[in-house]
């Protein structure tokens, strides 16, 4: 597996489920993490006082779809670090309804967050991994922005927006050996699929040809084969981690 040693990695939703286990995988194998974090101390001090090399670890509450803020946040990360190695674009919420029923606020906040935060983030990290022609960007999507379900029509639109972000972005950084790919996680045994009832996890579970949702340390597997160095001749694509869904 690669190893990242020396290599600094931005990573968004970084102190819960699948962003912690990517921070924490990531911080494993050597890398300077610097996490981001919407507004969840008591998950960004768990994350801090578990962690084994907190010098390379580097927490920022910084609220992704708003611009200014992660602008002032890549001016710090700059003048900090110089340059960066690796974006994982994985914060990303949800607001159930059927569509008729969804408050336009729903939508407008689901889509702020998984896409045009997303853009936020990726419109100021390219210009620093383009200083030192080197980048991996990876952003956590979901196979419901091909699927789709039924009250999640913010979330599965979002999800299917930065599939097609991701693919114009492979092709534009491509020449500065920068990549662009997604992770598309199925269902992850998280606090993200709370307020689902036993009902609905046993049908979710059916729906796995695995019959078992899947850990945040499988989907943090899969971003870490995508942020190495290994795989620079990877851009473009989408590396599903669903069971088989």
């Amino acid at each position: 597996m690669n190893t990242f040693t020396e290599q600094k990695a931005v990573v968004t939703g970084a102190t819960r489920g699948i962003g912690r286990a990517i921070a924490e995988a990531l911080l494993a194998k050597g890398a300077t993490v610097i996490g981001l974090y919407s507004g969840n101390e008591q998950a960004a001090e768990e994350l801090t006082s578990n962690c084994p090399t907190p010098e390379r670890l580097h927490l920022h509450k910084v609220d992704v779809s708003d611009y200014q803020a992660v602008a002032i946040f890549f001016q710090q990360v700059e003048e900090q670090f110089d340059t960066i190695d690796i974006l994982v674009n994985n914060a990303g919420i949800r607001r159930d309804a059927a569509l008729a029923m969804m408050h336009q606020k729903d939508w407008n906040q689901v889509i702020a967050v998984n896409l045009t935060g997303g853009y936020n983030m990726t419109k100021f990290a390219v210009p620093l991994m383009m200083k030192q022609k080197y980048g991996r960007i990876i952003f956590i999507t979901s196979p419901m922005g091909q699927l789709g379900f039924a009250g999640q029509a913010n979330y599965s639109a979002s999800k299917a927006g930065q599939v097609g972000m991701m693919k114009s972005l492979s092709k534009e950084v491509a020449k500065r050996k920068i990549t662009a790919n997604c992770v598309s996680p199925g269902f992850i045994g998280t606090d993200f699929l709370n307020g689902l009832s036993e009902a609905q996890v046993k049908a979710y579970k059916k729906m796995v040809p695995a019959r078992r949702f899947g850990t945040p340390e499988e989907v943090a597997n899969a971003v870490l084969f995508l942020a190495g160095k290994d795989a620079a001749y990877i851009n473009g694509s989408v590396l599903e981690v669903t069971g088989g869904l």
